[in-house]
């Protein structure tokens, strides 16, 4: 799908929110990340996570334990191969031995987005990833609930010696635009702790507005419902963000 929306487009920025590194053998996943980087000329953003539903990995018959463990290993193959083309690598858990990429990514590779609140999984990113992403009910689907996790990502740069001011910071907002029924994710009391913005399109693009004030670089909408309607009448914020 990244593939086809990268060849159908030429402007926007593509990538997956985040890319579970468990459901994947990693140096496969590399190969794939750099081919839809090739495809999409540089607009390709690699989001990558350890996974959370231990329900999908028991559907696809994948093991749940060690979740960061298996993280780490894998997470040190595909930055790897993707910033310098190749590895040889014998882990616990993966392995790619004298295993190069040919034709070699685009110097550098894609950015690479790490989608983590846990500290150890942000020391273990934080010094090879150029942005961070949180989803909406982590922050409460407020501006106000930004500043603790920046707190964490701060923290985890101090740690291993990364400029802070070198990692980007986005998070999800959930949108309800007419015929939302409300999305749920997680526990029941988180989902009711979530308050989604909306609004007319001018209360919309001040919610969105909101979050560069709280030191937020970027934000992906999520919308309810996630259909052409909902995207067609979205349209009309972004005019309105446009003029600042």
């Amino acid at each position: 799908m990244l593939g086809a929306l990268a060849a159908a487009t030429s402007r926007v920025s593509i990538g997956p929110l985040v890319s579970c590194t468990n459901f994947h053998n990693p140096a496969l996943l590399a190969k794939q990340a750099a081919t839809v980087d090739e495809i999409a000329d540089g607009r390709f953003v690699f989001g990558l996570g350890a996974g959370w539903n231990e329900t999908e990995f028991q559907a696809f018959g994948l093991p749940f334990d060690h979740r960061i463990d298996r993280f780490e290993e894998a997470f040190t193959i595909i930055r790897t191969l993707l910033q310098e083309g190749e590895i040889d690598f014998d882990g616990r858990f993966y392995q790619a031995r004298d295993c190069e990429l040919l034709p070699r990514p685009r110097p550098g590779g894609p950015p690479l987005l790490i989608g983590s609140n846990g500290p150890r999984m942000l020391r273990i990113a934080v010094p090879h990833v150029q942005a961070w992403n949180s989803w909406y009910a982590d922050t409460k689907n407020s501006p106000a609930g930004v500043a603790p996790l920046r707190d964490v990502v701060d923290a985890a740069c101090r740690d291993t010696g990364r400029d802070p001011a070198a990692i980007a910071r986005t998070v999800a907002v959930l949108v309800r635009m007419p015929g939302g029924q409300g999305r749920t994710m997680g526990s029941t009391t988180t989902s009711q702790q979530v308050v989604p913005l909306d609004g007319p399109p001018e209360v919309i693009a001040a919610g969105l507005r909101s979050y560069a004030d709280a030191g937020i670089d970027e934000v992906q909408v999520i919308l309810d419902p996630i259909d052409r309607p909902s995207v067609e009448r979205f349209a009309a914020v972004l005019p309105i963000l446009a003029r600042g």
